[in-house]
C-alpha cells in the first residue's frame, strides 16, 4: 500500500495492483495531457493533468464501493475501470477528440484498444477481463454507472480539481456527501432519500464553470485553432492513429515542424491568439450561417476579406448537455428524475440556452477585413 499526496484529496491511497496500472505507459502519458486543454492561456495555473484528475477518480470510486458495499472481482473492476477512464484520450483531452473521432470513429471513452499489452497483463495477472473493464469505462451495466453516468464520479472529481486550479469559486460541491449518498434502486444508480439540493448543487457548479471556465471566449479561440491545426497536420502529413497516441508536447511539436500547421503552432505556443471577428447569439445568426459546413463557410469569407483560409476560423457553440437533470433522486421512498423535483433545472437550462454563441476569428491585424465579409455570411 502506497500513499500519494493530492491537492484535492490530500491523500490516496493505492495498493499494488493499483500501482501496477499507474507505471504502465498508458497511464503515465496521461502526466503530459493538460486536463483542460488550451484553458490554460486564460488560468495560467491551469496545468493539472490527466494523470493526477484519473487518481481523484479512483479515489472517489473506491469511497463509493466502500459505502456500497461492493466486494470481490467486481470492486477491483470499478476500481481499474475509474484508474483507466481516461487513457483514450487525445492530446489536449477533448480539444481535438472530435477531429480523430471524424477520422478513427472513436471516442475517448472506446479504449478496448488501449487496454491491451502492458495493462492487458496487470488486469489479467488480477483475473481480470480487459474488455469488462472497457464496458465499464463506457458506463455499462450497473457499476459503470459509477465511472460514466449522470451521477459519476468523474465529474464530481474534475469539477472541484478544475476550480482548485483555475482559482474559480464555482466549482465547489461537497463530493463527500454526494459519494455517500450514492446507491441503487431498481439497477439504476441514484442519490439517496433528501439529496434534492445535493444533486442541484452539482447541477449548479457545471452550469458556473462552463461560462467561466470551459466556454471562456479565449479558451474557445484558442481551442478553435487548435482544431483547425489537428485537421491540416492530418490531412497533411500525420495518420490519425497516430495524433491520438501523442501527449499535448508531442502535438505542439508536430505542428510547428510541419509547414502547413508552423504559423498556428507558433501563435499557440507564443500566445498570439486570433481574435472575435464575430460572437453573435444564437437569434442574431442567419440560418444560412447555422447551416453551412464550418470549413466551407471559413473558405468564403476569407476569399472574400482577401487573406488566407487559415486566417479565418468558424466556431460554432454547442450548449452543453446537462446530464445531471436526468439524474434520479429518492424523494418520499419513491425514485424520481431530478428535472421533476427541481425547478433549478429549466431555469438552469434557460441561462445554457442564453450562453450560445456563435464565432469567428481572425488574426487581430485582419480583424476588421474578416468581420466586415463575416456580416455578409453571418
Amino acid at each position: 500500500m502506497k500513499t500519494i499526496k493530492d491537492a484535492v484529496h490530500d491523500h490516496i491511497r493505492v495498493d499494488d495492483f493499483a500501482l501496477s496500472l499507474l507505471d504502465t505507459p498508458e497511464m503515465q502519458r496521461l502526466r503530459h495531457i493538460r486536463q483542460l486543454g488550451t484553458a490554460y492561456l486564460v488560468y495560467p495555473s491551469a496545468n493539472h493533468t490527466r494523470f493526477e484528475h484519473s487518481l481523484g477518480v479512483y479515489h472517489l470510486a473506491v469511497q463509493a464501493l466502500d459505502n456500497l458495499g461492493v466486494a470481490g472481482i467486481e470492486r477491483d473492476e470499478v476500481r481499474a475501470a475509474a484508474l483507466l477512464h481516461d487513457v483514450g484520450h487525445t492530446p489536449f483531452s477533448h480539444n481535438v477528440e472530435d477531429i480523430v473521432e471524424e477520422h478513427i470513429g472513436k471516442r475517448h471513452d472506446e479504449v478496448d484498444d488501449v487496454l491491451e499489452g502492458n495493462v492487458a497483463r496487470v488486469l489479467e495477472d488480477r483475473g481480470l477481463s480487459p474488455e469488462r473493464v472497457a464496458s465499464l469505462i463506457r458506463g455499462e451495466g450497473k457499476y459503470g454507472q459509477l465511472v460514466s453516468g449522470e451521477l459519476d464520479v468523474d465529474r464530481m472529481d474534475y469539477l472541484v480539481r478544475d476550480a482548485h486550479h483555475t482559482g474559480v469559486p464555482y466549482g465547489t460541491i461537497d463530493n463527500r456527501r454526494l459519494v455517500l449518498e450514492l446507491d441503487f434502486v431498481d439497477e439504476e444508480l441514484v442519490l439517496g432519500e433528501g439529496n434534492v439540493q445535493t444533486a442541484e448543487a452539482l447541477l449548479l457548479a457545471r452550469a458556473l464553470m462552463h461560462p467561466t471556465v470551459y466556454n471562456h471566449h479565449v479558451a474557445r479561440i484558442s481551442k478553435a485553432m487548435l482544431k483547425r491545426a489537428t485537421e491540416r497536420l492530418i490531412e497533411d502529413s500525420v495518420r490519425a492513429e497516430r495524433v491520438r497516441r501523442m501527449d499535448d508536447h508531442e502535438l505542439v511539436v508536430a505542428l510547428r515542424k510541419n509547414e502547413a500547421t508552423a504559423e498556428t503552432g507558433a501563435r499557440l505556443a507564443e500566445r498570439r491568439l486570433y481574435k472575435r471577428a464575430v460572437w453573435k447569439p444564437r437569434d442574431e445568426v442567419s440560418d444560412g450561417a447555422l447551416d453551412a459546413e464550418p470549413r466551407a463557410l471559413e473558405r468564403e469569407i476569407a476569399a472574400d476579406a482577401d487573406v488566407e483560409p487559415h486566417e479565418v476560423v468558424v466556431d460554432v457553440s454547442t450548449p452543453p448537455r446537462m446530464a445531471e437533470t436526468e439524474a434520479s433522486v429518492v424523494v418520499d421512498g419513491e425514485k424520481k428524475p431530478l428535472e421533476r423535483v427541481s425547478r433549478l433545472v429549466n431555469t438552469l437550462r434557460k441561462v445554457s440556452e442564453d450562453e450560445w454563441r456563435f464565432g469567428v476569428y481572425a488574426p487581430e491585424e485582419k480583424l476588421e477585413d474578416v468581420r466586415k465579409s463575416s456580416e455578409r455570411y453571418v
